[in-house]
């Protein structure tokens, strides 16, 4: 493979990859794919069609500063002359600057994912990167009416629901002379990530723009993408509470325990329980194995009426609605009243004793079983008109919600009374 560093300066490395098309790429790396050895902003696709390629990769969170690249223009005219036809490819950081020096490097088409109008606060407020902004070296960054013309074609693929990209593309749209504008709902500033494949890439840089052949496309791109229903999920969620079900039901998801991060598998286990019956199919697509329990008991109640329970998939003690716990029964382990006693459940015909460490982690223990160093049980107290589960000197506090902390004083929130359970 030909490749080889043709400019380089303390902002960017500029690398070529000689191929054999006709069309010259200009493939800009945006904060993550900085500068790496020959690395080349989406390479292997760009290599899959042999294309000719120099790859401008940042060294800096700069944003490409103007000074470093008209010095490397200058010294790269000769390589490029040859070469009428060029495309420029970049996202975010990339995107910025594959539009803004469009002009410069006369470009023919230049495909932006969520690019950036302006990092300047004072042009554009993005608390994502505003903060890599400098005064000296990002001088009249933003894109202005001389850096781009209406012989070229402008793409733009972003999220409009997702503020800070439509804030920017606003601007965008102000003073680009025309933009074939792509929308990718609920997936944030996550655009490249979702859209990795090489033939949509082959197709942005060289298919005629034909807005429903490229949403054709892009929706089969995001079919087969297990990033674009972590991005769904994770910006529909809060809004949409049906959608995850939905998404089950309609896609055959196989994702391993470490695609979601905790505080996301929380929220979704939480949905799922709250909303519908959950099977155990229904939580190897979200990558969430459990040994399943069975219990047949009655249970405590918090302050707002719910049943108090351990749940054995995310480990901690919640409280969840009757309608919740009957449909998730083999997950949501009722908690008993029994006097006054160490805080037990059962699972599989065996009795656990519930302890936790002062880092507030959950743990079972089978009831002969010794504690792990830093584990005290949960203890339930039990006094005339209610039940109190403590750790050490803290007493279980609950919310409207189900979720529970512990704090030093007995509020009524911290209050449990019995109730006849029925399975």
């Amino acid at each position: 493979m030909d490749k080889h560093i043709i400019f380089e300066d303390e902002q960017i490395r500029v690398i070529f990859l000689r191929g054999s098309s006709d069309e010259l790429i200009f493939s800009f790396g945006d904060l993550i794919t900085r500068a790496k050895g020959l690395s080349i902003n989406a390479e292997k696709s760009l290599s899959k069609y042999d294309f000719n390629v120099i790859g401008i990769m940042p060294k800096q969170k700069s944003w490409f500063p103007e000074s470093s690249m008209r010095q490397m223009f200058a010294e790269i005219q000769e390589l490029i002359a040859p070469f009428k036809t060029r495309i420029g490819y970049g996202g975010s950081m990339g995107g910025y600057a594959a539009i803004k020096y469009s002009n410069l490097l006369d470009l023919k088409r230049v495909v932006a994912l969520v690019p950036q109008y302006s990092i300047n606060p004072d042009d554009v407020e993005d608390p994502r990167y505003n903060m890599f902004f400098h005064a000296e070296l990002n001088a009249n960054m933003q894109i202005q009416p001389q850096d781009v013309s209406a012989e070229r074609e402008y793409i733009v693929v972003y999220d409009p629901y997702c503020p800070e990209d439509r804030a920017q593309y606003v601007k965008l749209e102000q003073v680009l002379p025309h933009i074939h504008t792509l929308n990718l709902p609920f997936t944030g500033h996550d655009a490249i990530a979702v859209l990795a494949s090489s033939e949509l890439l082959h197709d942005f840089l060289l298919h005629d723009f034909d807005a429903t052949y490229f949403y054709k496309k892009i929706r089969q791109v995001k079919k087969n993408s297990k990033f674009y229903y972590r991005k769904v999920i994770e910006n529909l969620l809060p809004r949409h509470k049906n959608a995850l079900g939905s998404i089950l039901i309609n896609n055959d998801l196989q994702l391993d325990n470490q695609f979601f991060d905790a505080k996301l598998k929380q929220q979704l286990l939480r949905e799922l329980l709250s909303n519908k019956q959950v099977s155990q199919q229904d939580l190897m697509k979200l990558g969430i194995q459990v040994n399943l329990p069975q219990e047949n008991r009655s249970q405590l109640l918090d302050s707002f009426g719910h049943g108090l329970v351990f749940n054995v998939i995310s480990q901690k003690i919640e409280s969840y609605a009757a309608s919740a716990i009957a449909l998730n029964h083999k997950f949501l382990i009722p908690i008993f009243a029994k006097g006054s006693a160490l805080v037990q459940i059962t699972l599989n015909d065996e009795r656990y004793v519930v302890a936790m460490n002062d880092r507030h982690v959950i743990k079972l223990f089978k009831e002969h079983e010794p504690l792990t160093a830093g584990m005290h049980p949960i203890v339930m107290k039990k006094y005339s008109d209610f039940y109190v589960l403590s750790y050490k000197h803290l007493n279980l506090n609950n919310n409207e919600y189900g979720s529970h902390d512990f704090i030093e004083d007995t509020p009524e929130t911290a209050q449990f009374v019995t109730q006849p359970f029925h399975p």
